[in-house]
C-alpha cells in the first residue's frame, strides 16, 4: 500500500531528546492537500516568540497559499529553477526576510540572519508537531523577489519555505529524476565529536 507512513524518517538519537526532533524532516514530495489558517497562525505565532538580539525581531515573513495561484506562482518565480521543480507543489510557500539595520539606532545588525533562521526553526518545531512539514530553502534570487514584492531597502530576501503534509509513496514517484532519492535517502548528522569541542578548536568535548 502506498502511504505517507512508510515515507516517515524518525532516527535514533545519541542521547535523550524530545521525540519530535528526531521526526523532523525536510521533504521534498508534499501532500496538495490544504494547510488550515488555524496551524498555520500557530506556526508562524511559533516564529514571533524566537529568541533575538536586543529583541529586534528582525524577521519577516511572506506566504502564499497555491489556492491563490498569482501570488504563489510569484513566490516560485523568485526560487532557484531546482527548487521550482519540487516546491511549486507544495500547498504553501513563504519568503523569508530579515531587518538588516537596528531600529532604535540605524547600526547593523550582524545578528539578524542568525534571528531569522532562529525564528524559522522555531517555526518548523511547531509545525512537525502539528503533523506538518517544512522544507528551507537558501536558493532564492533576492533580485527577483524585490522585482516581484517591492520590498523596502533595508529588509534583506534571504530565504524560502515549503509548508505542508508529507506527500504519498504517488507523490514521491511523481518527482523529477533525482529527487525521489533525495527524499529516501537515510538521515544522518555529525558526531557530538565533530562539533562540540573544548581546550581548542578541533579537540572533542570531554563534558
Amino acid at each position: 500500500m502506498n502511504t505517507t507512513i512508510e515515507r516517515t524518517k524518525a532516527v535514533q538519537p545519541d542521547y535523550a531528546i524530545l521525540p519530535i526532533f528526531s521526526q523532523r524532516f525536510s521533504p521534498y514530495a508534499f501532500s496538495s492537500k490544504q494547510v488550515n489558517t488555524e496551524d498555520l497562525r500557530a506556526c508562524f505565532e511559533a516564529a514571533r516568540w524566537a529568541m533575538s538580539s536586543y529583541n529586534e525581531q528582525p524577521w519577516r515573513y511572506l506566504i502564499a497559499r497555491a489556492e491563490n495561484q498569482e501570488e504563489f506562482d510569484k513566490i516560485v518565480s523568485c526560487l532557484w529553477d531546482a527548487n521550482q521543480a519540487w516546491a511549486k507543489k507544495a500547498p504553501v510557500l513563504a519568503l523569508g526576510f530579515y531587518k538588516k539595520s537596528f531600529s532604535q539606532n540605524d547600526k547593523p545588525n550582524k545578528a539578524a540572519p542568525h534571528d531569522l533562521g532562529a525564528a524559522s526553526a522555531f517555526l518548523t518545531v511547531e509545525a512537525t508537531q502539528r503533523g506538518l512539514y517544512v522544507h528551507q530553502m537558501i536558493g532564492v534570487d533576492p533580485d527577483k523577489v524585490r522585482e516581484q514584492f517591492d520590498i523596502p531597502e533595508d529588509f534583506e530576501p534571504h530565504t524560502a519555505m515549503a509548508i505542508g503534509y508529507l506527500g504519498s509513496l504517488e507523490d514521491l514517484q511523481a518527482l523529477p529524476d533525482g529527487y525521489a532519492d533525495r527524499d529516501r535517502a537515510e538521515r544522518s548528522r555529525k558526531s557530538q565529536d565533530e562539533i562540540l569541542f573544548s581546550g581548542q578548536f578541533g579537540k572533542a568535548a570531554s563534558l
